[in-house]
């Protein structure tokens, strides 16, 4: 094990209850030196300890206080205080618009990205597989993937296109944010709002996943209807860092994200340097083992819309520009049901991948670190061994606990890049699954 993975673990296991802030879109508030925060105003004419006061803003400063994310830090040095940015080369990243390929209405499945190259930190390690919208309109949503077997040594990044809900597969993250640090393992996921600078560390001698990039309005939870005052997703299981500065005088480089192409420039010391924060505009933790699932008691699988975690909205209610799904442990006790996921056509677009296990839609062909793509309206449902399994099963109340799988869900169709419309880890014959359907009807 490198001494890097190897410091960036101990790290992580000193990331106690103690060390975060609890509650999704709270007005979280720490300083890692005491007196630090100022108290009963935000820019005061000199800030304590000599630090600099700057607003982060998500969102525009007259929306509603119901949806307004900003946050105040209180730096060593001030944000503007760097060299010019200059382009530098994508590499495997992509944005909207999506030109590069048409929609493609076929039912799309691509196995795990390759392996790396020796010394790939996270955004090297960062594949594009599709998208839409527009990063300069602020709509729509990309898909990444990363691969990674290298930290980020000595280079930062941010993202003014959007906010990342990252999804680790396999390898354990140390994520170190301007306002504070979290460790995101599989089975958990970490939002990154727009334009919050971090850096990558393995836990693991390699770290794999998938990233949802969000161009519209930031995730929030969804509301609950009829389902009440609690379920799905808890604010109070949403863990935020604590304040944890990097004092650090030597050449750091920070790329950026700025509409759809990577920008760079070399600071001469780390852009980590908060002392103390408060706000929210916040990164966030979330362990998906704790969704509290809501289903059928009675008879009928359930929309997968009941499994949403959070959502971006759109400006039509209730069509997301994209929603975060998960399909977490549960128990599955419909009576005279079929209780996989039923044959269906939808006017969203699903993207959907596999953290662990299997997923009960499909009996193999279906990996940890893979994918499918059903854009809108293309019919999909379980393949034909899963189906004449659940046909024929004794319907006994059934735990599902051997997968934890999730979906990107959009109004919007995903185009695929040319990359992975040509990859080589795209499946061919991803339709033969649906093969041998025999008919069954009898007049």
């Amino acid at each position: 094990m490198s001494s890097g993975i190897e410091q960036a673990r101990k790290t992580a296991e000193g990331l106690t209850d103690g060390s975060y802030s609890f509650g999704f879109g709270n007005e979280h508030s720490s300083e890692a030196v005491p007196g630090a925060l100022p108290q009963g105003r935000n820019s005061p004419q000199r800030a304590p300890l000599g630090l600099y006061a700057e607003q982060l803003s998500g969102t525009a400063f007259t929306e509603p206080r119901a949806h307004n994310r900003r946050s105040w830090l209180y730096r060593i040095r001030p944000s503007a205080a760097h060299p010019p940015f200059t382009r530098i080369d994508n590499g495997a990243v992509r944005s909207a618009p999506f030109t590069e390929t048409v929609p493609d209405p076929n039912r799309l499945r691509w196995n795990p990205l390759p392996e790396p190259a020796p010394g790939t930190d996270w955004l090297a390690g960062l594949w594009t597989l599709g998208g839409n919208g527009d990063t300069t309109q602020r709509t729509g949503m990309a898909v990444h993937l990363y691969h990674a077997n290298a930290p980020m040594a000595d280079r930062v990044f941010s993202d003014s296109d959007g906010e990342l809900l990252i999804v680790p597969e396999h390898g354990g993250l140390l994520l170190c944010t301007e306002l504070g640090l979290l460790a995101a393992r599989p089975g958990e996921v970490a939002l990154i709002p727009r334009g919050v600078r971090f850096r990558v560390e393995l836990l693991d001698e390699s770290g794999r996943g998938y990233v949802c990039e969000n161009y519209g309005r930031p995730f929030e939870l969804p509301d609950l209807g009829p389902i009440g005052a609690n379920g799905l997703a808890n604010a109070r299981d949403f863990r935020a860092p604590t304040a944890a500065y990097e004092d650090v005088e030597r050449p750091v480089e920070v790329v950026n994200k700025f509409c759809g192409n990577l920008w760079s420039a070399v600071y001469d010391h780390s852009p980590l340097d908060v002392v103390a924060w408060h706000g929210t505009h916040v990164p966030y933790v979330y362990d998906l083992r704790r969704f509290n699932v809501i289903g059928s008691i009675s008879y009928d699988h359930p929309d997968p819309s009941i499994f949403t975690v959070l959502t971006s909205p759109s400006d039509t209610p209730g069509l997301a520009g994209v929603d975060f799904v998960v399909f977490a442990p549960r128990w599955l006790v419909g009576e005279d049901t079929f209780r996989p996921p039923y044959f269906h056509r939808n006017v969203m677009s699903e993207y959907m991948g596999l953290i662990e296990g299997a997923y009960d839609a499909k009996a193999e062909g279906f990996v940890p670190g893979g994918g499918s793509l059903h854009n809108m309206m293309s019919a999909h449902g379980p393949d034909r061994d899963t189906f004449d399994r659940a046909s024929a099963a004794e319907l006994k109340p059934q735990k599902i606990d051997d997968g934890l799988a999730f979906m990107f869900e959009t109004r919007w169709p995903l185009t695929a890049t040319r990359q992975a419309a040509t990859a080589h880890h795209l499946q061919q014959g991803y339709d033969d699954v649906w093969q041998g359907l025999e008919r069954h009807f009898r007049s």
